[in-house]
């Protein structure tokens, strides 16, 4: 037992020293959407205003963020090839992402582009699909940028090199701001353009992101003569098979999650503006703190695979256990904090008091979940490290379509408890998930151990 802290304390430093970082980056990524919310809840009708973004946020994400996972193979191919001292290999795989966000963007982006007339017919509040439309539209624009951006960064913290992630994001939030400060309310001169300008603003924030991190790999390249620019462009099969073979099955468990949370969204916008008002709140609070256990989902997923990459299973189950902890003692402290301050946190959004009084009640399902959604992130971030990316996606399509979203329906609609009926059929899916993926992890590692002992002897 003492063995085993001791070496639990020895992994602790170096995946916390990876995981701060890229924690700090999802929050800043997060921090976008917190500061789209703040902004146009300042404007008049905050309500429908803070739903409209909602809307046209949780759309666009369930296209171009699952899209996004089929760029997730690179955190098992680049974190392998550099444990095992391939840089060269690890250049291959990000020339083949770039490839494939070129290949991804207009498809993305059309499937944004039908889903509007969808809109129109689904029935939702007339006065929210008259910002979420134009919303959305403007946000579509940010979708190359955004796959290159995912392509340049999980090539980078593959590699260890996390801080340029964290300073892009950081400052994105900068040019966000000012952005949204300018274009909502029409400063220095820029028309004013109310919500729509939020969507404007995020678009430039990304292509800045993008940017910036593109001029740091050719900075890092040039300093210390890696061998990229000797890379040759001429795409591999092989390699686009790995990619996709590992970032499908990733890309369908991030569309089946977003999925149900923009499902949930619509069904939530044909109640009234104040119910979608407080779920956005809560939404944008939950995903607040699960931005934490998701940057130590990035980390443990490196670790875990730059580990296996130097054949060390030992290693790599430390790592996998090491974050698992963080996240859960993290998510933890968070459920605490929706319990007892649940009236600041949504005071922060809106002083609308009809939405205050429904965001506590959703802030207070949300604290039931904390703990396993940290898990099942983190979980499924070490599975990917190990190569594993078809268990978590199995288990959301189960736990969120199956069990969740009807549950949900059922409590909103038929007994009437609205959109705390809905968030309680997510949580219960939450909770499913996060103790599945444990016990998957648990016999992934005791398989490793199995497997030593036996070529110990």
């Amino acid at each position: 037992m003492i063995r085993g802290f001791k070496s639990l304390e020895s992994e602790f430093k170096p995946m916390l020293g990876l995981a701060a970082p890229l924690a700090l980056a999802e929050l800043g990524w997060m921090g976008m959407g917190i500061v789209d919310t703040i902004m146009v809840g300042r404007v008049h009708d905050s309500a429908v205003a803070i739903g409209a973004v909602s809307l046209g946020s949780v759309l666009f994400y369930a296209v171009a963020i699952s899209g996004s996972g089929l760029l997730l193979g690179l955190d098992t191919l680049v974190s392998h090839s550099y444990g095992a001292g391939d840089v060269e290999d690890c250049h291959h795989s990000l020339v083949h992402g770039i490839y494939i966000s070129l290949v991804l963007t207009p498809l993305l982006m059309g499937l944004i582009w039908l889903c509007i007339p969808l809109l129109r017919s689904s029935g939702i509040q007339p006065a929210v699909l008259l910002g979420a439309i134009p919303y959305l539209k403007a946000i579509t624009w940010s979708t190359l940028p955004l796959l290159l951006y995912f392509a340049f960064r999980r090539y980078l913290q593959g590699m260890n090199l996390v801080r340029p992630v964290t300073f892009a994001l950081v400052s994105a939030n900068l040019v966000n701001l000012v952005g949204n400060w300018m274009l909502i309310y029409g400063h220095l001169g820029a028309p004013a353009m109310g919500v729509v300008g939020s969507g404007w603003a995020t678009c430039i924030s990304r292509i800045y992101m993008a940017l910036l991190l593109l001029g740091y790999i050719f900075y890092f390249e040039y300093r210390y003569k890696t061998g990229l620019l000797r890379t040759p462009l001429q795409p591999s099969p092989q390699r686009v098979m790995r990619l996709l073979g590992l970032g499908l099955p990733a890309a369908m468990q991030l569309a089946l999650e977003a999925g149900i949370f923009a499902v949930a969204t619509a069904l939530i916008a044909r109640l009234d503006p104040v119910s979608l008002a407080a779920h956005q709140i809560a939404l944008n609070t939950a995903s607040l703190t699960f931005m934490v256990p998701l940057g130590i989902s990035s980390a443990a997923a490196v670790r875990v695979g730059q580990a296996l990459g130097r054949h060390d299973t030992h290693g790599a189950g430390l790592s996998g256990w090491t974050a698992l902890l963080l996240g859960a003692g993290f998510m933890f402290c968070s459920a605490a904090a929706f319990l007892l301050v649940p009236r600041y946190i949504v005071r922060i959004y809106t002083p609308n008091p009809a939405v205050i009084k429904m965001g506590i009640t959703l802030l207070a399902v949300a604290a039931f979940f904390q703990l396993f959604d940290g898990l099942q992130v983190v979980a499924t971030g070490a599975l990917r490290g190990a190569g594993d990316t078809r268990t978590p996606m199995l288990c959301t399509l189960a736990a969120y379509w199956v069990l969740g979203l009807p549950l949900g329906y059922y409590l909103c609609f038929r007994w009437s408890w609205g959109a705390a009926g809905l968030w309680i059929g997510l949580c219960i899916a939450l909770i499913s998930i996060g103790v599945v993926l444990l016990l998957v992890w648990w016999r992934m590692v005791h398989r490793w151990s199995c497997l030593e002992e036996q070529r110990t002897w």
